[in-house]
């Protein structure tokens, strides 16, 4: 049995450390994850039973829950990972609409998620909003680079940057240009925006 502790942790970490586990078991097995709301217990089960194991949960306590996933034999922890050209579109600096703070906090959180991915993006195109993602003073650098180092490729709207006064201030990536955002949109297997 694998135990995960996952109190205290934001989106998307319990899912990432649950997938981890469910990747860590050879053939069958158990796996008891604790968590501390009633988000992360959907989540969590949401994404074990995609990978077709059987979950069940229990409340604990108050902010404690239990999920108890069952792995069978020939279970995959990525239900959606098999696309050959995977293009992620970042358009803002934020997730959703309502509110900003909340939507940037989304938006790390997305990007972080990527990273996680089982088969990462073959490409991520940033424009408008979301070129001061790939800039200096975004809070996503690190991941950003992390991607860019598995090998996706990063590309970064020019005018978008000349627009927000980032032209020299790109941290990550390359410059490109709209013919070149439209090509990649349009070779894609499957486009992923927040």
């Amino acid at each position: 049995m694998i135990k995960v502790n996952a109190i205290g942790d934001v989106c998307p970490i319990p899912v990432v450390k649950t997938k981890k586990a469910m990747q860590e078991l050879e053939g069958a097995g158990v796996i008891e994850v604790l968590v501390d709301n009633e988000i992360a217990v959907t989540n969590v089960t949401k994404m074990a039973a995609s990978a077709g194991a059987k979950v069940t949960s229990e409340k604990k306590a108050e902010k404690e829950y239990k999920i108890t996933i069952e792995v069978v034999d020939g279970a995959v922890a990525c239900a959606a990972c098999e696309e050959e050209n995977l293009v992620v579109v970042v358009s803002s600096d934020r997730m959703g609409n309502g509110n900003d703070e909340l939507g940037k906090v989304l938006i790390k959180g997305f990007i972080f998620a990527i990273t996680q991915l089982d088969k990462l993006p073959k490409t991520m195109l940033f424009y408008n909003g979301g070129a001061t993602l790939t800039a200096e003073g975004s809070d996503s650098l690190e991941d950003l680079k992390h991607l860019e180092e598995q090998g996706v490729e990063i590309l970064t709207c020019g005018t978008c940057l000349n627009y927000y006064g980032l032209s020299d201030k790109l941290q990550v990536g390359s410059v490109t240009n709209m013919y070149t955002i439209v090509e990649k949109m349009a070779g894609a297997d499957n486009i992923i925006r927040p």
